[in-house]
């Protein structure tokens, strides 16, 4: 169950990337900035902790971050509790850009829902999330048992 589990959420992952550079490309976005820009829209964050609600890369986010400050669709401020941690925010040109793919994504989320229908939606949406939390769990509760460990050499 777990590889096929893994494989099914490979090709997801997938099509959700190849869906959202579609949907991201007349804003003049890319799906990762997308992403990034997303992550921040509600409140500024470090780079680590968008890293972190993403499940990717410190570094990653950090190349993101600095081409999206870089083309102005994002910014860096102050952060009071972290000095050399600046906060990411959207400026008014990232926001605007996000906006811009909303009518796609909306589009999209009326035909999937059509699809699927609400409660088989809603019920893969609690699943996907049991999923994660339980991932979370087991990488906290003893991270080198959720890896398995390294072959010796």
């Amino acid at each position: 169950m777990l590889s096929r589990t893994a494989l099914g959420v490979f090709r997801l992952n997938g099509q959700f990337l190849a869906i959202s550079e579609e949907l991201a490309k007349p804003a003049g976005l890319t799906a990762a900035w997308w992403q990034v820009l997303g992550a921040v829209l509600r409140e500024p964050l470090p780079v680590a902790g968008i890293a972190r609600s993403m499940g990717i890369t410190r570094q990653s986010v950090q190349r993101i971050a600095d081409l999206l400050v870089g083309k102005g669709l994002a910014e860096y401020a102050p952060n009071p509790a972290h000095r050399r941690a600046k906060l990411l925010r959207p400026t008014e040109e990232g926001r605007g850009a996000v906006d811009r793919i909303g009518p796609g994504h909306a589009a999209l989320a009326a035909r999937l829902t059509a699809e699927l229908g609400d409660a088989a939606f809603m019920e893969t949406v609690r699943a996907l999330e049991r999923l994660s939390t339980a991932l979370d769990a087991l990488e906290s509760a003893a991270p080198s048992a959720a890896l398995p460990a390294p072959a010796p050499e």
